[in-house]
């Protein structure tokens, strides 16, 4: 399908790319954010709102592409969710601690 963006598989995802997509305060603020559920990216915002569009798109892809959310159509626009199935399943724990830090 047209605009599908490549995800990892569960067994892909790195503690260590996590980690690093998460220590960002910006990219923190969007997993929070998806923590209570699905947003359409162009409600997802950055703490930031100055932020410009490529920016917002570059913390997208660091989280998209470490297995943190998934990025995916919807309709005209994305929809974006947290990964938080994958991501208890590989590191219990780990999402909830640093959602909350």
């Amino acid at each position: 399908m047209s605009g599908d963006l490549p995800h990892p598989e569960r067994s892909e995802i790195q503690l260590t790319d996590v980690l690093f997509a998460l220590s960002d305060p910006e990219r923190l603020a969007i997993a929070r954010q998806l923590a209570d559920g699905p947003l359409d990216m162009a409600a997802c915002h950055a703490t930031d709102p100055s932020l410009p569009k490529s920016t917002k798109s570059h913390f997208m892809k660091v989280l998209r592409e470490a297995g943190v959310i998934r990025n995916e159509p919807n309709g005209r626009g994305r929809m974006l969710t947290l990964r938080r199935e994958d991501l208890d399943e590989l590191f219990p724990g780990l999402l909830e601690s640093v959602l909350r830090s």
